[in-house]
């Protein structure tokens, strides 16, 4: 089970940084990934890292601004955003899975895991 925690509603150029705990099992085994959507769209990955550590990738509209990480003692991994714009507003969701990185976040229908989306809203 995946927990995600963290969302609100920020100002452009603000910063928010979200959570997810899982239980159950150990996130560390997986490919994590942070994916977002809004209303009408795809829902699109956003910033995803292989097992252990391994490769993170992030979509070109957010590199520089969001830095994924993961905590193995807590179980939980974060997606730390800045700079955030009002195109950044979606529901964020964090999901789990055993495809690896290649080249991009796996497609969302082969994460095996997800955790309910939190609301990021990015207004003046």
């Amino acid at each position: 089970q995946l927990q995600a925690s963290g969302g609100g509603e920020v100002q452009p150029g603000g910063s928010l940084r979200l959570s997810c705990a899982a239980s159950g099992f150990t996130l560390n085994a997986y490919t994590i990934g942070w994916f977002r959507q809004v209303p009408g769209k795809e829902r699109e990955g956003v910033s995803c890292t292989n097992s252990r550590g391994g490769t993170t990738y992030y979509i070109d509209s957010v590199k520089g601004r969001f830095t994924s990480s993961r905590d193995n003692a807590k179980n939980t991994v974060y997606l730390q955003m800045t700079s955030l714009k009002p195109e950044d507003t979606a529901v964020y969701y964090c999901a789990a899975g055993w495809k690896r990185v290649v080249g991009g976040c796996p497609r969302p229908g082969v994460m095996d895991y997800w955790g309910a989306g939190t609301l990021v809203t990015v207004s003046s």
